[in-house]
């Protein structure tokens, strides 16, 4: 079985991670520009001020991808090139990288899928209170207003957010993202809430506009799976999956909100503010959402926290917002677990490709035949070089058993039409820094952020040559 001729096959990056440039030409700062430079908060106090210089070398980017035989690169817009104070005066010379970025793709047609947000908020936006502000959702549909009528002409894919639940939940759970907040549910769901009124006007404008591309949103992926056949702690898993994918799915694709977390919510005293124009427009959106774009890595196991495994408190800091097992609920409901008969990455990372399959159901069951994209998947390590040769066999090996499973939930009826590794280039991976790499391309920090080619490199374009066939 191949792919099916429609299936895309593509890998992504995003603005913060890759393009360095952060006070060139116009470009405002974002929260991230000044987030890193605070002690402590990433790898040996990394920024992005230079990142891997896609901004000045994406020709040459672009020209590797193409030989790659990429179908289609996924890539962010950086808000605060576009407008530097979050609102007010566009800067041209933003709206001119992104032209010349969308025509070198074409060039070599290479489809552009574009991501409105990803996470690099313009710090005057963050200033005033980010995403628990309800002037962000206007200031938010006003710049993708402008990106639409900038790009749309070229662009047919959109992605208005990526991964809600991490920018929200690192932001005002864990204080690891900006702005750095810790232990305030409150506040986090306030910001989960904005940000898909933000998402659903959006799309309303972007339907307007009658530009006939498609638009939607994209999610981590984190299904969650009791760690036994126990009812308590299929109750954890229920828990979980209510929390971190129905709060975030629902309202996207039903236009409202889950009534198991509504009713804790409203318990707890944590209900966000919101009028009824705001859930007004949720369900009216949710129509018009074309696709939803899936961040897959790894599953989660869970278990409910009972009085004989109370889990330690976790200070949160970089160190702990790793994405491994061990963390509590920030209900302390349950906790996620590493179980001894898995397999896990360098990072902890379980590797699941039927964690994605049985997810990939869960998906169906609930909401049918949704447009689906794998937006990014792909395998974090320390590559190995050997006789000059960069030998990242572990993330060939990861990538193509979930292209397996992927191959699996085709034949069986899931609506999956394209797969986006993480990442095309080794990039900036947050708070981790350089340490942590994901590309098929090599980037050498040492000697001028020279490119190289992976074996993983030679590898997918194989892949994608045969549209997958010898999986």
């Amino acid at each position: 079985m191949k792919f099916p001729h429609d299936f895309i096959f593509g890998a992504a990056s995003a603005s913060y991670q890759v393009e360095g440039a952060w006070d060139e030409d116009g470009k405002g700062m974002s929260n991230w520009d000044d987030f890193v430079r605070i002690p402590g908060k990433t790898f040996e106090g990394t920024t992005g001020d230079v990142a891997i210089d896609h901004y000045h070398r994406y020709k040459e980017d672009i020209k590797l991808m193409a030989e790659m035989g990429l179908e289609s690169y996924r890539f962010s817009i950086s808000w605060p090139r576009i407008l530097p104070e979050g609102t007010g005066t566009i800067n041209q010379k933003g709206i001119d990288f992104y032209n010349n970025l969308i025509d070198e793709c074409l060039k070599y047609g290479i489809v552009p899928f574009v991501t409105l947000y990803h996470w690099d908020l313009p710090l005057v936006l963050e200033q005033q209170g980010g995403w628990t502000n309800k002037a962000t959702i206007d200031a938010f549909v006003n710049y993708a207003d402008i990106c639409f009528k900038a790009f749309g002409d070229r662009v047919k894919h959109f992605i208005t957010f990526n991964e809600t639940i991490v920018f929200c939940g690192h932001g005002y759970l864990h204080g690891a993202h900006p702005p750095g907040i810790e232990n305030d549910p409150k506040k986090y769901f306030q910001a989960t809430h904005n940000v898909f009124v933000a998402h659903a006007r959006a799309i309303l404008a972007y339907k307007a506009l009658k530009q006939y591309g498609e638009i939607g949103i994209t999610h981590v992926f984190n299904p969650a799976f009791p760690v036994d056949d126990k009812a308590e702690n299929a109750f954890a898993a229920r828990h979980a999956n209510e929390f971190d994918t129905h709060w975030y799915y629902d309202p996207i694709l039903k236009g409202h909100y889950p009534e198991y977390v509504l009713d804790l919510l409203e318990e707890r005293h944590m209900t966000p503010v919101w009028d009824q124009q705001e859930l007004d427009d949720l369900a009216t959106a949710a129509p018009y959402n074309d696709f939803i774009g899936l961040n897959y890595y790894q599953p989660k196991r869970v278990e409910k926290i009972t009085e004989d495994n109370i889990p330690l408190d976790v200070k949160h800091n970089r160190q702990s917002a790793t994405g491994a097992p061990g963390q509590p609920s920030f209900d302390h409901v349950y906790r996620s677990v590493k179980m001894p008969d898995k397999v896990y990455t360098k990072w902890a990372w379980e590797i699941s490709p039927q964690g994605l399959l049985d997810g990939l159901f869960m998906l169906k069951k609930r909401y049918g035949d949704v447009k689906l994209y794998i937006t990014e998947n792909g395998l974090g390590d320390e590559d190995p070089i050997i006789d000059g040769e960069i030998c990242d066999i572990p993330r060939i090996n990861y990538i193509k058993v979930h292209l397996q499973a992927l191959k699996e939930a085709i034949k069986q009826g899931i609506n999956i039409k394209g797969y986006y590794a993480w990442s095309v280039i080794d990039l900036l991976s947050w708070l981790n820094g350089y340490k942590k790499q994901y590309g098929f391309i090599y980037v050498d920090h040492k000697h001028n952020l020279d490119r190289k080619k992976k074996v993983s490199f030679y590898w997918y374009k194989k892949i994608i040559q045969s549209r997958g066939e010898e999986l």
